[in-house]
């Protein structure tokens, strides 16, 4: 019975801490640090680094977010449904947080200074900065510093290009759209007034898509030479499903698309950041 009751907590620890987001900012700046030409060790570094900062973020969301999820009846967080206690979940942000710290500055003091700057406004996001009018702000710091994280650790420790920097700051305002679009109305009800809250969520399905597609056109026109193949048919995908999340059958506040379009859209805009990954410094 113990060990049951130990798998479960376990089990609510991991869903507590966003698995899917944090999985995929990992793999991603993982990803990017291999094809700029860090070294095993070097990816390694940013790997523990960026899920450690992943997972103190997430678990910080979670633990600050009890009282309106345990209102708006979110069964979907162990949380609320107690599959994993709020105290339990502060020590484990705390720790992720304190691993992070070495784990950031292990590839170098301005490095490690550019990735935690990133972190901490995550969490300065989940304490308070959601609710206000540049609650797009922290998702722009730390989305575009993440290039930074990459590439001043490399030989020479050079700070990345101004392309990579706005590509990754595009994509950040693009991510935080996307996160809150399917929830706005019930943000409203709770009290949390960011900026898509504030634009609503008719104008706020349209404006999503904007910095994706800005992004996409700054991975395709920035990086040096003339854009291939690949990044113009990129780029006629990305204004494609822009144009039709703005169809009437995006209008239906039960519809899938805005949200799944604007998924896709950022998913071509990061493989975009990968292909020009060795030019990011």
């Amino acid at each position: 019975m113990k060990a049951r009751q130990c798998g479960a907590a376990w089990t609510g620890l991991v869903r507590a801490c966003h698995p899917e987001p944090t999985v995929a900012v990992t793999v991603l700046i993982t990803a990017l640090a291999v094809v700029s030409g860090r070294g095993v060790l070097g990816c390694l570094l940013v790997a523990s680094a960026v899920l450690t900062g992943q997972l103190s973020v997430g678990w910080c969301n979670d633990r600050v977010d009890l009282v309106r999820d345990a209102t708006a009846g979110r069964d979907d967080k162990p949380l609320v449904t107690g599959a994993s206690g709020p105290r339990t979940v502060m020590i484990a942000a705390a720790c992720a947080l304190g691993l992070c710290v070495p784990l950031s500055l292990a590839s170098g003091l301005t490095a490690g200074a550019a990735h935690l700057t990133g972190v901490a406004a995550a969490w300065g996001y989940n304490l308070g900065l959601k609710r206000t009018v540049v609650s797009w702000l922290p998702y722009a710091l730390a989305f575009g510093l993440l290039p930074a994280f990459v590439t001043l650790g490399l030989p020479g420790h050079p700070w990345p290009a101004a392309w990579a920097v706005a590509a990754g700051a595009l994509l950040g305002v693009g991510a935080h759209f996307t996160n809150v679009l399917p929830d706005i109305d019930a943000d409203l009800a709770s009290g949390v007034r960011g900026l898509p809250q504030r634009l609503g969520r008719r104008r706020s399905r349209t404006l999503a898509p904007l910095p994706l597609v800005a992004a996409c056109a700054v991975l395709v026109f920035g990086p040096p030479g003339t854009p291939g193949p690949l990044g113009w048919a990129a780029l006629a995908v990305t204004a494609a499903l822009a144009v039709a999340t703005a169809l009437p059958s995006g209008a239906n506040p039960r519809s899938r698309l805005p949200f799944l379009a604007t998924l896709v859209m950022a998913s071509t805009a990061v493989a975009l950041l990968l292909v020009h990954g060795a030019t990011l410094a």
